[in-house]
């Protein structure tokens, strides 16, 4: 994939403008009056990436979009800060890092190998607070990652089917249309198996952007080149920078940004609007391997009124005044 292809492999060219933003509007009309108590949530720009990650089918998209109202209600991800999941972070198994690619998108680099602990659940809060960082972080003119997964010291017991699945599933159905380019960095032969058994949990459009690149293929290295800055990018995928993780200057870092996504969202809006629900039940990834969440869509594709009722339950009697949208739609447009 060459760097062009690389760079407008977010975008979608096969409706005009007009045809896209009807879609949008279906979607909005769709939802319902929830898409005005959640502005930033269900904004043109959400609705199209969850648009484009279902073909712009508006049926499809809208239960999709549906789905993500309920979990983060339930989940409440900007609800997780640093202190929650500093000890999950301590061998930088996943980390953004310090440097964007040519684009200016973040990159969150992955180190499966350097897996520190057995709690799936903790495993996977950590994985939500980083992607939640990184969109935070993201300029306003992206809204996509780069994803770097390292193999150092991987091996096969490093990760767990289970965990791997409710990673699948919380990336692509929560978190749409985010990954532009990932990258899996010199894998060992083993893991061919592995990937043979990740890729039924993946839609096709997300594994046709991964690449394989190798340290010692010339072929393969230049994607690097193509994307990255080789005077940012670290000594450990070929690039010039050898400062490295360091533990102590990153948990600086995400405790300044929790600082700064707590302003990002008004009180009113966090408190009122993700703040209320139920118990969560769909948050317990240690649910048995038969349950019938599946990752991807359910045998419905519509979003249906017993769910819609749900989240316009905890929606319904808030008394968000026009500055208070106004405001949550100004400091949270990064966050979403």
């Amino acid at each position: 994939m060459s760097f062009k292809q690389l760079k407008t492999s977010g975008k979608d060219t096969s409706l005009s403008p007009e045809e896209q933003q009807a879609k949008i509007d279906d979607v909005r009309k769709l939802i319902g009056p929830i898409a005005d108590k959640l502005p930033v949530l269900c904004s043109d720009a959400s609705i199209s990436r969850y648009l484009r990650a279902r073909n712009w089918n508006t049926k499809k998209a809208t239960k999709m979009l549906k789905e993500t109202l309920k979990w983060r209600l339930e989940y409440k991800p900007e609800k997780i800060r640093w202190e929650d999941v500093a000890h999950e972070a301590e061998t930088g198994k996943i980390y953004r890092a310090s440097f964007c690619d040519k684009l200016g998108r973040p990159v969150l680099v992955m180190r499966p190998g350097f897996q520190n602990t057995n709690s799936a659940s903790g495993q996977i809060k950590y994985l939500v607070y980083c992607m939640e960082n990184a969109v935070m972080n993201m300029s306003q003119d992206q809204e996509q990652m780069v994803w770097l997964v390292d193999f150092q010291q991987w091996a096969r017991a490093s990760i767990s089917i289970k965990v791997t699945r409710e990673t699948a599933h919380i990336l692509q159905d929560h978190y749409p249309e985010r990954l532009a380019v990932g990258i899996l960095y010199n894998p060992p032969k083993i893991f061919e198996s592995f990937w043979t058994m990740v890729k039924p949990f993946l839609e096709t459009k997300t594994y046709k952007k991964v690449h394989f690149v190798y340290s010692d293929d010339l072929k393969s290295q230049k994607i690097m080149e193509e994307v990255f800055d080789m005077d940012q990018l670290d000594a450990a995928f070929g690039g010039r920078n050898r400062a490295g993780f360091d533990y102590q200057v990153y948990a600086q870092q995400m405790k300044e940004d929790d600082i700064k996504r707590s302003n990002y969202t008004s009180p009113s809006y966090s408190a009122s609007i993700l703040s209320e629900s139920r118990p969560s039940e769909s948050s317990d990834i240690d649910r048995d391997s038969n349950d019938s969440d599946e990752v991807g869509l359910s045998s419905s594709d519509e979003a249906t009124p017993s769910d819609l009722e749900y989240i316009n339950e905890k929606t319904q009697e808030l008394s968000l005044g026009c500055k208070d949208v106004a405001m949550a739609t100004a400091a949270a447009a990064r966050v979403q």
